[in-house]
């Protein structure tokens, strides 16, 4: 009792703990200049009892050449460490360089799906989702602002291979025999995964479709409630589709289902 009454709400003190951590993470930089930001849930404006602090910098350059032996990162995280001790979820900081989100960027914004898999992330590294999404807290060169702007409007390119991509996916598995003969079999471990897979690549043409930046690995469905244009009961239709239940019928009504949602996609885009 006496732990728990000593640990803070993790939604107080937010501004204290940003302003406490931000210079501190600045002067990872080389120059004490870094810009830094917030991404994941806070970055969207959802963040609940749930969410941790996810703090990315961007520089040209860090201290070091082990930066995790400077006085810099000592203080950072000690600092850290103390808020953890106060009951607040960090995730550290993610040290970026403006070359190479710079690049990265470019060519997300020319239309290509620049492949990047972290360990934290199950359907791969989004550029853009992070970029526009992240909470800009110091910018001292308007680099990240300048970002955000390249983005305000979501890159012609950049949508139609997102659907094509992700379309001609939803077309193969939609017609596939293996398909079938995974689900006479209830080969559970292929139909979970594929149950994923099928997902990811739904909500991809979704968010592509109403021009919105996919969000990533969380919140998908609840934002894509909040878009204009969906097929009849999506949320309802999708939620069925990942929960498809114990019965011996189950996987074949998962199957009908998504082959539907593909049909309906298909009308949707059309229109």
């Amino acid at each position: 009792m006496e732990r728990s009454a000593s640990l803070v709400s993790p939604m107080a003190h937010e501004a204290d703990l940003i302003a406490a951590m931000t210079p501190l993470i600045a002067d990872l930089a080389d120059n004490g200049r870094g810009a830094v930001a917030l991404a994941g849930s806070r970055g969207k404006g959802r963040a609940d009892a749930q969410s941790d602090y996810d703090f990315r910098v961007y520089a040209d350059a860090y201290r070091g050449p082990e930066i995790e032996a400077t006085p810099q990162w000592h203080r950072f995280e000690q600092t850290m460490r103390h808020w953890e001790a106060k009951g607040y979820r960090m995730d550290g900081v993610w040290m970026r360089s403006y070359a190479g989100v710079h690049r990265d960027l470019s060519d997300w914004i020319a239309g290509a799906l620049v492949d990047k898999s972290f360990e934290w992330t199950i359907w791969g590294y989004h550029l853009p989702t992070d970029l526009a999404n992240q909470q800009i807290v110091s910018d001292p060169d308007g680099v990240l602002a300048g970002w955000k702007a390249k983005l305000a409007c979501y890159p012609e390119a950049l949508r139609q291979t997102v659907l094509q991509h992700y379309r001609e996916i939803l077309a193969y598995w939609a017609k596939d025999y293996h398909y079938e003969s995974k689900v006479e079999r209830r080969d559970l471990v292929f139909l979970v995964g594929l149950t994923g897979k099928l997902a990811n690549a739904i909500l991809q043409v979704v968010f592509a479709f109403n021009r919105v930046y996919y969000p990533g690995d969380g919140w998908n469905l609840p934002m894509a409630a909040e878009l204009e244009r969906l097929p009849p009961d999506f949320i309802a239709r999708m939620t069925q589709i990942l929960e498809p239940g114990s019965g011996a019928d189950a996987w074949r009504r998962q199957r009908a289902e998504f082959i539907a949602m593909v049909r309906d996609l298909e009308v949707l885009l059309a229109a």
